[in-house]
């Protein structure tokens, strides 16, 4: 049974920070804390499919992350591609529509292959939209929306006034989700990462200190209760402070 909160966000947008971490704490390699996280997003995906929220964008792998060592790249890429084929079937009979938002030229067939599948396979389906951000960056994909209007513009199928922020949101790897009402990141540093610079515009954000593998249940309510108690301003003055 769906629980309802007061002012459930419809798009909440994840940074899962702290596997290596979690990992290093308990004097594991950090390919044990990227398997524990993997548990833990299939936890965050049954907890915010059960709770009302219509999308859920995870920050899985970065532009930046193939600066790793070599090995855990290969062991990213590994995990990514077995943990999709053994999980597509419970994702798609839980009404789960899953999406890859990034850039997919620098990755293999083989995993370009698994998204295409799990897009194809999940594309009906009206419960929880899962936007995967891999191999993703804010900064890539601002670049990449600049290059096509430029080009529609060379071409003559755009004007320059036609460039507008709805042409914008057009392009971005997210769309047609909304932008997030709220990101959460855990491990409890300050900061963006380049991860949906122009989507968060008016996000609420939420940090714990709690590393992504810890990352439950519990931890996700008090993401949604300190949601719940906010209000939203969009830049605006509320009436009742005029």
């Amino acid at each position: 049974m769906k629980k309802q909160l007061n002012g459930v966000p419809q798009h909440v947008a994840i940074i899962m920070d702290g596997n290596g971490r979690w990992a290093r704490r308990r004097a594991m390699p950090r390919f044990m804390g990227h398997r524990q996280g993997v548990k833990a997003l299939k936890t965050a995906v049954r907890y915010a499919s059960d709770h009302g929220i219509s999308a859920l964008t995870v920050y899985a792998f970065s532009t930046e992350n193939w600066t790793r060592p070599r090995e855990e790249v290969d062991f990213l890429m590994d995990l990514m591609y077995k943990t999709f084929v053994q999980e597509i079937e419970e994702l798609n009979k839980e009404g789960v529509r899953i999406r890859q938002v990034g850039d997919r030229t620098s990755l293999t067939p083989e995993i370009r292959r698994v998204w295409t599948q799990a897009e194809e396979i999940t594309a009906a389906n009206k419960g929880l939209t899962l936007n995967i951000a891999f191999n993703y960056g804010g900064r890539q994909e601002l670049v990449n929306v600049m290059r096509q209007l430029a080009d529609r513009v060379s071409q003559g199928d755009l004007s320059i006034d036609e460039i507008t922020e709805e042409e914008v949101a057009s392009l971005l790897y997210t769309h047609p989700t909304p932008d997030p009402d709220l990101i959460i990141r855990t491990g409890g540093e300050m900061r963006l990462s380049n991860f949906l610079l122009w989507q968060a515009a008016y996000a609420e954000f939420y940090v714990t200190d709690v590393l992504w593998p810890d990352f439950g249940n519990d931890d996700f309510e008090r993401a949604l209760q300190s949601y719940a108690a906010r209000e939203r301003r969009f830049g605006q003055v509320l009436a009742k402070e005029q």
